[in-house]
């Protein structure tokens, strides 16, 4: 069989090597290994004589314009089923289409920090593009377990009600979930600005599915909060195909795993939001023709999650610690992509509408949020008792608040009395004024050390803060350092 790569008549003598026109790529030659037979929206069928690997980057040329596809099908032995990673308009059949040699792969260096990007690592900030250092597989393989670390200690984040009662685990993965505008956007803002302030590392951002609306004013904000300069955010936009808020993950997370790998530093990575790359998922699985599954979801589901968890690990460079959005549809936790998300995860932030009705912010659910890391010998004596006694008192109000409805606190016992008052005081200093709220609510934001949240907790429950108001715990940082104890 003729191993040459099949050509169309109008360019057979246009065979040759061709040069990378735009985005700018991978320092290898492109030579033309077949030609698009049918277009079906973002699905592009190709024939070619010798197939491709599956993940392999193709391109076609359109008025000096490239286009990408990913291979994601062999169909049979001469033809094959790609998604295109840009609006198909224009495209006919019938145009060749040239072989990059590589999976997509991404211009890396230390100068990304501060930029926004695109899947491709190109500009969306209006600035011009980076001097790349080097190039990278969106597609790499996890690092050897020989060179992984495990969990050793929380990272703190100086959020009152986390640090307490859900901490974060230092190089571990944070899900945070909720339904539409319980502040999951408002929470990983605040995030990006703990790890600059208080750990001075590094940020990256992906944004899965974002409205344009949304990606512009987390920007801005990013860039009034003055975390900008160690953040880089890769988003893929809401009405862009659905191969690129598929890979905008991988894309975001081979940054971050390049900074973890050269600057050796606390790297925090952030998807918002994790349920959009479910969706998109199950968008191509169906322009593939793959049967549905659980509750319409893509049979895939579950590896498709697990490609991507299992890439943010830490190693002995560095530690990424991931914090991932998950909308939950219709407020179900048992929803299968919610389910497939949470095997994954070291610690739980549920975001509770009851709490934000109530104007508890964050509106994190403290009795249902829960670490992996909360027992005694990762966190210590101290900590574990008072966080166990601070969800004790909180449940035992929770228990009591139909009574006090119906009949009144002064049906409870004297013990459950002091208990639902000291309560309802706890509940009101785990809220915490933000810094990237701060221009909105008037309020400054603060950071309180674990050390300070853990002595205001314990004189709390010790009835030291019997003599203050609930208004006086409300939207506050430190008791310790505004009252002292009495």
């Amino acid at each position: 069989m003729n191993s040459e790569p099949m050509v169309s008549h109008q360019q057979s003598e246009n065979s040759q090597p061709k040069k990378e026109l735009s985005p700018k790529g991978v320092a290898l030659s492109e030579k033309i290994i077949g030609r698009i037979v049918e277009v079906h929206g973002p699905v592009v069928d190709i024939e070619c004589l010798v197939l491709p690997p599956i993940h392999r980057c193709l391109k076609t040329y359109l008025d000096h314009e490239s286009y990408v596809f990913e291979v994601h099908q062999h169909i049979d032995e001469h033809h094959l089923r790609a998604i295109a990673l840009h609006s198909t308009a224009g495209l006919y059949r019938g145009m060749d289409v040239y072989d990059t040699g590589c999976a997509v792969s991404i211009p890396v260096s230390k100068k990304y920090l501060g930029r926004l990007v695109n899947i491709f690592g190109q500009p969306l900030d209006g600035l011009e593009p980076v001097e790349p250092e080097a190039y990278r597989n969106i597609f790499s393989d996890p690092p050897p377990l020989d060179i992984t670390l495990g969990p050793k200690s929380i990272l703190e984040i100086g959020i009152k009600v986390i640090d307490l009662l859900c901490p974060f685990v230092k190089g571990g993965k944070t899900g945070l979930f909720g339904g539409a505008g319980v502040g999951k956007t408002v929470l990983m803002m605040e995030f990006m600005k703990a790890v600059s302030l208080i750990h001075h590392g590094v940020s990256v951002f992906a944004g899965v599915g974002e409205r344009i609306r949304e990606g512009h004013e987390l920007w801005k904000e990013m860039q009034k909060a003055g975390v900008m300069p160690q953040t880089l955010m890769a988003f893929g936009q809401m009405d862009e195909s659905p191969g690129v808020r598929f890979r905008i993950g991988l894309t975001a997370l081979s940054y971050a795993e390049y900074f973890r790998d050269s600057l050796q530093t606390e790297i925090l990575f952030l998807m918002d939001n994790l349920f959009r790359f479910v969706q998109a998922g199950s968008e191509v699985s169906g322009l593939l023709g793959r049967m549905p599954a659980m509750v319409g979801y893509q049979p895939t589901l579950l590896t498709e999650v697990a490609e991507l968890q299992d890439r943010i690990v830490s190693t002995k460079s560095g530690n990424i610690t991931a914090v991932q959005a998950v909308y939950v549809p219709a407020d179900d936790m048992t929803d299968p992509a919610v389910m497939a998300i949470l095997s994954h995860l070291d610690t739980v932030v549920i975001l509770s509408r009851s709490q934000a009705a109530k104007g508890f912010y964050p509106a994190i659910d403290p009795l249902v949020s829960t670490s992996r890391i909360m027992d005694k010998e990762f966190l210590g004596q101290r900590h574990y008792a008072i966080a166990s006694e601070v969800r004790k008192y909180l449940s035992r109000y929770k228990e009591l608040e139909d009574i006090i409805n119906l009949l009144g606190m002064e049906e409870l016992s004297k013990e459950d009395k002091q208990i639902v008052l000291r309560a309802r005081k706890i509940q009101r200093y785990l809220t915490q004024p933000f810094f990237t709220t701060a221009s909105h609510t008037g309020i400054a934001g603060v950071s309180v050390p674990l050390a300070d949240t853990l002595d205001d907790c314990e004189a709390l429950l010790n009835g030291d803060y019997d003599h203050l108001s609930e208004d006086q715990c409300y939207m506050k940082g430190s008791l310790k350092k505004e009252f002292g104890k009495k």
